[in-house]
């Protein structure tokens, strides 16, 4: 009867820290900060959302939704080159 009563406690600890575990990653993963700002002086082409952005001597990068890199001139804000992600 000693040994039923332990099982039934340590699988009723098991599972409050399963919930819990579970209740604290879903916290983690919806407090996500939002996507970075663009940079003021690029302007994305109507349709386009942006999903990362980096930056380099001279030029950014942008990932949009749509799998592709966009690379800007950091100076004009002109498009200078468009690559498609292959999957």
């Amino acid at each position: 009867m000693r040994l039923l009563r332990r099982l039934v406690t340590a699988l009723m600890l098991v599972m409050i820290f399963g919930l819990l575990s579970l209740v604290g990653l879903i916290v983690i993963r919806f407090a996500q900060s939002p996507a970075p700002a663009l940079p003021a002086q690029i302007s994305l082409p109507d349709g386009v959302t942006a999903e990362a952005v980096t930056m380099g001597s001279g030029w950014f990068a942008v990932v949009t939704k749509d799998q592709r890199i966009l690379i800007f001139d950091a100076d004009s804000g002109k498009l200078r080159q468009e690559i498609d992600i292959a999957q």
